[in-house]
């Protein structure tokens, strides 16, 4: 990691980040960055595209030392089109509901004046990016650092950002509760290839080895967790080249229910019908079966992801 000290910043924030917490953010983090002799451009938009189209002019202009996202895992995923591949460092000042990637990097999630001085004094740290391949309605390929989730947890996440009650991380344990009372298991197809036997996190597959299985949910990770730490994918590492997949096998609706509380604290999922693969390449096939990516709407399968090693540089401690 190498030490650096930007002092042109494009400042990217979403005041409705974490139901209003991306603007108390901004305030103390703004006038942080000032106080430092930095000096900022930001961008407030209104929609995705517009806040990418108005990044991508930003950094076509001036090229700044850093991009700082003050939000959550949701606004970082909407920025990554224009950042993957750049080189141009990411700085995070947190202020959404989970804030996964910030809480895996270390970068403080409640004080957003330190996670601005972090922005100034960090390191920079090259990470792995997923990338889900366009196809169907989708042009473009979708970025993502986090997680994308398939099936049920997806059905979660998009049931939880359409709530407004409860806060943080309960409200994932609310949405999966209303969501366990609909249909569980489909049938899913799921093909792993890139990656040696030794590297896979299930002794029994082979490199490259196609999985048929009735499945609750089948998570793929960049990072350890999703939804504000749960602990979805617990041996995935930003930076090894391969993304981790936790598929959570048929299961009754009791067994999913003991097994909640543990993914909600952050705890290994430790069950007979939890199993781990690790690839370079995962092609996800089921019916009717929802994704999202950080969070983020992502369509429906068949979707293809791949990683991207060392897509995105970081500021960290």
């Amino acid at each position: 990691m190498n030490q650096v000290s930007p002092r042109r910043l494009t400042v990217v924030t979403n005041p409705l980040s974490g139901l209003g917490k991306g603007e108390q953010a901004a305030v103390p983090a703004l006038a942080r960055f000032a106080a430092r002799g930095a000096v900022v451009t930001e961008i407030r938009a209104d929609s995705a595209a517009a806040s990418v189209r108005l990044l991508r002019e930003s950094i076509e202009r001036t090229r700044p030392d850093a991009v700082v996202c003050v939000g959550g895992d949701g606004l970082i995923a909407v920025l990554l089109p224009a950042l993957a591949e750049t080189g141009i460092p990411l700085g995070m000042v947190p202020a959404g509901t989970g804030n996964d990637l910030a809480r895996e990097l270390g970068v403080p999630t409640d004080d957003p004046a330190a996670a601005a001085d972090l922005v100034l004094d960090g390191r920079i740290r090259v990470i792995d990016l997923g990338r889900i391949e366009a196809g169907g309605p989708r042009t473009e390929p979708m970025w993502f650092a986090t997680v994308t989730g398939t099936g049920l947890d997806a059905r979660v996440t998009l049931r939880a950002n359409a709530m407004h009650w409860p806060r943080g991380r309960l409200r994932y344990t609310v949405a999966a509760l209303a969501e366990l009372s609909g249909g569980l298991t489909v049938p899913y197809r799921i093909e792993l290839a890139g990656v040696t036997a030794e590297g896979l996190a299930n002794p029994g597959a082979s490199a490259d080895t196609v999985v048929t299985t009735e499945a609750i949910m089948v998570a793929v990770g960049n990072a350890r967790t999703y939804g504000g730490g749960m602990r979805i994918c617990p041996d995935a590492l930003l930076d090894d080249g391969l993304l981790d997949l936790t598929v959570v096998g048929a299961l009754s609706r009791l067994e999913m229910l003991r097994l909640l509380p543990a993914l909600a604290a952050g705890k290994r999922l430790d069950h007979p019908r939890v199993e781990q693969y690790r690839a370079a390449s995962i092609t996800l096939s089921a019916p009717g079966a929802p994704a999202t990516a950080d969070g983020e709407p992502a369509g429906m399968l068949p979707l293809t992801i791949r990683v991207a090693p060392g897509a995105l540089s970081v500021l960290t401690p």
